[in-house]
């Protein structure tokens, strides 16, 4: 720990002034002593630089002008090439800000998080014990899980080598070990932040198999070991209370450089990574258990475990069971012949084998419905199998088709379309995967963009093309709804497939268990933040009906992001609002980009994470469910407001302006370059629309703005309108009741907290950008001003002082990446008035990468 128990700050916030706050002033005075290349006192010239920017805006200077000004009055410089030499050092300095005081937050997280306090499983127990629950809570372990997938959608601007230093940084600064963490200060001032590249699918997968092998693994197993300490009937072998997910190398959705061969790859080293991690803990307990009888066994299975992972052509024989049995031998004997010394070590590496198996994380595939359309058409064309006219029938009648292919096909009769023969190869990868890693391994096929029961049947036929016998499909078909037209039309599609006697027949081989995904992110790019969250839940609600009526347990896959804007934010708090109209049997969400490193990034933040989603989930199911359901007025009301809001957000999104604003004046046009990710910011290549632009790219595009629009747009509109109705005493018991509609609120504040509209108010009197500015600041001064008063508070987020003081001191530390970063697309857009050719832009487009760096790792959430 950073300090003795007797010198610990009283409450979270004090704790986290003393060891952040302060902590990062002394180290971040330290960091400016390191050396960088052709510019000396580059901290001091960047503090002052902090200085001016406040001072500048304050006195409503646009960021050219700050810039300008601050070059006259504190440098020599007055070349544009000294000049932007200066910034790049100050964006490359600010970086390792930033990295600073990501280290420090996760240093100190055990001082300002309480670990077994308010949303833990401590405290779970000890409610269910003064409940006198214990039979119940053993009941629900039994029934439930949480299931968090690591996604193909990097926000994370950090390499492994950089998440490494952090990692062994923030241990360094726990242990207030001064010279250790000077040492990495000056390693990462030598180490490069940014790819030149674009990183393979692989090498993405890689980089979130380091969180499974240092985080997750550790994390997920102390979780379960107390569960099953404290519920040991309950958590029995083969429980599946925590699983991971997994979609770098399976997502080929808009990503042309996922193959079948990738997945294959990915797959393997999931296995290996889970080998390794056992390999270490075996090798660990050889210097505890050195007792006769038990040593044989363990070095047997040391041996094992060594040749699956370093052995050249070794068969890849090594099943789960075989380490499990292996485990328990030893287990036994410890406990008969050893006085059970060192067993709960043993018993702890059986508890992660059982939970990771050998495949670490299920390794989901997903592709976009108009792929399988495509496939479709071409083979109707090219073979036998489906009528010629297939394309001219009917959707029923096209179903009725597929479920008459009775054979398998060969991907070469797509020898011209790469795409397709791939898509084929995909389903043959699954059958590889369940065979090597087990049927975990790989279990799951999403479709992206599904609308119709057809788009469901598609991807069905497909594995009857790829050979498997419809009795032996041992896959989900998981259909993914995002539009707000789609969620609205997502019962009545799965109602149709539900009456599908074939697909009923696969469903019941499947435990009578449908898996649906839900997408925030294109929900909320498609209709706004509050109708896209409103959208899912009564999808949820109408799903769960549907489902029941049918017999059928549906399990609700969310696809979040890291912002509000995507369906991130406080996310537990969403899960323990849910009433008993929503199925609630599992929770299960994706983890994407910084969300990973922020929520994640070590194994004391994972577990009080995990925590807080298992405490959520099993708390409302044991206890809050009929407290938590809408009553049919307070439902009418929340419909209210999503029109309203839908009506006010439709119409920003048609203004004439609305896209071509985000491209002049953020960062939108410059994603790709960054090189975060394999997966290209748009799903086609031609002009830009809002359909085909990636939400990852249009949220952060808004977040480096530093205007968050889709956080909140809409929301102060319908507010206004239904308290000049009257209807203010109504939303004021609403939001004291629900804590949905608060959550919903909750996360509008964090998104707005986050904004700086002066870096941006020179846009105020643009010909043509100055009215679509003037009408988003004021959108969110109208949220600002009625969420505050529904909150009864002065300021955004006042009720969690933590965060808020985290989001004050994060964005000091970002004030002048924002500010260089607009002044470099300001001089881009001066330079391409005066012609294409221009000298110099180059530099200018690679400052305004290089920021998005630090500016989105300092956000934490931001896309």
């Amino acid at each position: 720990m950073i300090t003795p128990d007797s010198q610990r700050a009283d409450t979270p916030v004090e704790a986290f002034s003393n060891l952040v706050g302060t902590r990062y002033e002394m180290y971040n005075s330290l960091f400016s002593s390191l050396p960088f290349h052709r510019v000396e006192k580059t901290g001091v010239l960047l503090s002052l630089l902090v200085l001016h920017c406040e001072e500048g805006y304050q006195r409503q200077l646009s960021p050219q002008e700050i810039i300008h000004s601050f070059f006259a009055q504190y440098t020599h410089y007055r070349t544009e090439q000294e000049q932007s030499d200066l910034l790049f050092r100050f964006v490359q300095y600010a970086e390792r800000q930033v990295v600073l005081f990501d280290a420090l937050e996760e240093a100190a997280f055990t001082d300002t998080h309480d670990m077994h306090g308010m949303g833990t499983l401590k405290q779970l127990s000890t409610i269910v014990l003064q409940e006198k629950a214990q039979e119940q809570m053993a009941l629900k372990l039994q029934d439930f899980a949480v299931r968090m997938v690591l996604t193909a959608h990097p926000t994370q601007f950090y390499p492994s080598n950089v998440l490494g230093i952090i990692n062994d940084l923030s241990q360094a600064l726990a242990a207030d070990n001064t010279s250790l963490a000077h040492s990495y200060l000056r390693q990462l001032g030598k180490t490069p932040f940014f790819k030149k590249e674009k990183p393979t699918p692989y090498e993405e997968a890689i980089s979130l198999i380091w969180f499974l092998e240092n985080v997750f693994y550790r994390a997920a197993g102390n979780v379960i070991s107390y569960l099953t300490a404290q519920y040991p009937e309950a958590v029995r072998t083969g429980s599946k209370v925590i699983r991971m997910g997994f979609w770098p190398g399976g997502d080929r959705d808009g990503n042309p450089f996922v193959k079948a061969e990738t997945t294959l790859q990915v797959a393997d080293a999931l296995r290996g990574a889970v080998i390794r991690a056992y390999y270490d803990d075996v090798r660990r307990l050889k210097r505890r258990l050195t007792f006769r009888g038990v040593e044989d066994k363990l070095r047997a299975l040391e041996t094992r475990l060594y040749n699956n992972l370093f052995v050249p052509g070794y068969k890849l024989d090594l099943k789960q069971e075989d380490i499990l049995s292996a485990l328990r031998e030893i287990s036994k004997l410890l406990r008969s012949e050893h006085n059970s010394l060192f067993l709960s070590q043993v018993e702890t590496l059986i508890t992660k084998v059982d939970l990771f198996g050998l495949f670490f994380a299920s390794l989901d595939i997903r592709q976009d419905s108009s792929v399988h359309a495509h496939l479709y058409e071409e083979l109707s064309a090219r073979s036998k199998l489906l009528p010629e006219a297939y394309t001219e029938l009917s959707d029923e009648e096209k179903i009725k088709a597929l479920l008459r292919v009775d054979q398998g096909i060969e991907p070469e009769l797509f020898a011209d379309d790469e795409l397709l023969q791939d898509t084929l190869r995909s389903v043959a990868a699954i059958q590889t995967i369940q065979e090597q890693n087990g049927e975990e391994g790989c279990h799951r096929y999403i479709i992206s963009h599904c609308t119709t029961a057809l788009n469901v049947m598609e991807a069905y036929t497909l594995f009857r093309l790829g050979g498997w016998q419809p009795e032996a499909l041992s896959v989900d078909i998981v259909p993914l709804f995002e539009t707000i037209t789609d969620l609205g039309n997502a019962a009545a599609v799965m109602q149709e497939l539900y009456k599908n006697q074939v697909y009923r027949s696969h469903l019941a081989r499947r435990d009578n268990t449908q898996t649906i995904m839900l997408g925030f992110s294109d929900g909320t790019k498609d209709g706004g933040y509050l109708m896209a969250n409103w959208s899912i839940y009564k999808a949820k609600e109408a799903l769960t009906q549907c489902s029941r009526e049918y017999g059928i347990e549906v399990i609700f896959f969310d696809g979040r992001g890291g912002p509000p804007a995507r369906g991130g934010g406080k996310t537990q708090q969403f899960y323990a609002s849910m009433g008993n109209n929503i199925a609630n049997k599992e929770i299960q969400l994706t983890i994407q980009g910084q969300t990973v490193s922020s929520n994640f990034g070590s194994v004391n933040s994972a577990r009080f994470n995990m925590e807080q989603l298992m405490h959520a989930g099993l708390r409302n199911a044991l206890f809050d469910l009929q407290k938590s359901t809408l009553t049919p007025e307070e439902d009418q009301l929340l419909q209210e407001l999503a029109e309203v809001s839908f009506e006010g957000y439709t119409e920003l999104k048609n203004h004439p302006v609305f896209l071509e604003y985000l491209n002049f004046v953020s960062p939108l046009r410059y994603y790709g370059e960054a090189n975060i990710g394999s997966r290209p910011s748009k799903r086609n290549s031609g002009q830009l629309n809002l359909d085909d632009l990636r939400a990852v790219p249009y949220v952060g595009a808004w977040s480096q703005l530093k205007q968050n629009l889709p956080g909140y747009y809409g929301v102060g509109l319908a507010l206004e309108a239904l308290h000049q109705k009257g209807k203010w005493p109504a939303l004021q018991q609403l939001y004291k009741r629900s804590l949905f509609f608060k959550t919903l609120l909750d996360n509008c504040e964090m998104a707005m907290k986050k904004c700086f509209f002066p870096v941006t108010a020179y846009l105020a009197d643009h010909p043509t950008y100055g009215p679509l500015w003037q009408l988003i600041q004021e959108e969110f001064e109208r949220t600002k001003k009625y969420v505050l008063l529904l909150a009864g508070t002065e300021t955004l987020m006042a009720d969690k002082p933590l965060d808020e003081l985290s989001i004050n001191m994060r964005q000091r530390i970002e004030l002048p990446l924002i500010t260089i970063q607009q002044y470099a697309l300001a001089r881009i857009r001066s330079l391409e008035e005066q012609g294409p050719q221009q000298q110099g832009k180059q530099v200018y487009e690679k400052l305004v990468v290089r920021c998005s760096f630090g500016i989105i790792n300092a956000e934490r959430n931001s896309a």
